[in-house]
């Protein structure tokens, strides 16, 4: 049996997935003009739950049974952030500022904590990268909306546009949140699409021991 059929859904498929999602909610960010917490909270339950989906299912449908643990865990974070974003009556800013933070923290740490243990372990050296730099990243996003008051809020005017606009925080949390989807799209899909690396040649005998045999 050829090794396609025997690992027919790989890692670099299950990075080609994720990168998809996110670049799905930093779109639909971007190119949102409403960019109030309500929104914030739709797309980041979108992202969330799908994401839970494609972990959970790559968690058995991927050949290497090591990288279950984490796909599980990532998963179960992912499922819980969407569905209490998801409860409608709950929805505020505040529960926007304390899902993401916790959200980003939780997953942030536990995504690199996997890719230093599949280093240390001698596993796929790429793949080990991308889960640190992911959750580097993550973990970066909850620093960031940490520093951001839910209530803040600031009046400017633009006098080109003779017009008062209005910073909030939760403008910031939701655009924090966009430029997070949007980096870690572009990251997983150029680490999906990225040819494997050569394995390592295997060693070989010294010549005196190659003499001895």
């Amino acid at each position: 049996m050829s090794s396609a059929a025997a690992a027919p859904f790989t890692t670099r498929n299950v990075q080609l997935v994720r990168a998809l999602i996110a670049a799905a909610a930093a779109a639909m960010i971007t190119f949102s003009s409403d960019k109030s917490y309500l929104v914030g909270l739709t797309v980041f339950s979108g992202f969330a739950v799908t994401s839970a989906l494609v972990l959970g299912l790559a968690a058995f449908l991927v050949n290497d049974r090591t990288r279950r643990p984490g796909f599980l865990v990532l998963a179960a974070f992912d499922l819980v952030a969407g569905m209490v974003t998801a409860i409608q009556p709950a929805r505020s800013v505040l529960l926007l500022f304390v899902v993401l933070l916790a959200w980003a923290a939780a997953t942030g740490i536990a995504e690199l904590c996997f890719g230093l243990a599949d280093r240390r372990a001698g596993r796929d050296r790429v793949v080990a990268r991308d889960g640190i730099v992911i959750g580097a990243l993550t973990l970066l996003l909850g620093v960031l909306i940490a520093f951001v008051p839910p209530a803040y809020s600031l009046d400017y005017y633009i006098e080109e546009a003779g017009q008062t606009f209005n910073l909030s925080g939760q403008i910031i949390m939701v655009g924090l949140f966009g430029g997070y989807a949007a980096i870690i799209a572009v990251y997983l899909a150029i680490a999906g699409l990225s040819p494997a690396p050569a394995a390592d040649p295997a060693p070989t005998a010294p010549d005196h021991e190659k003499d001895t045999a």
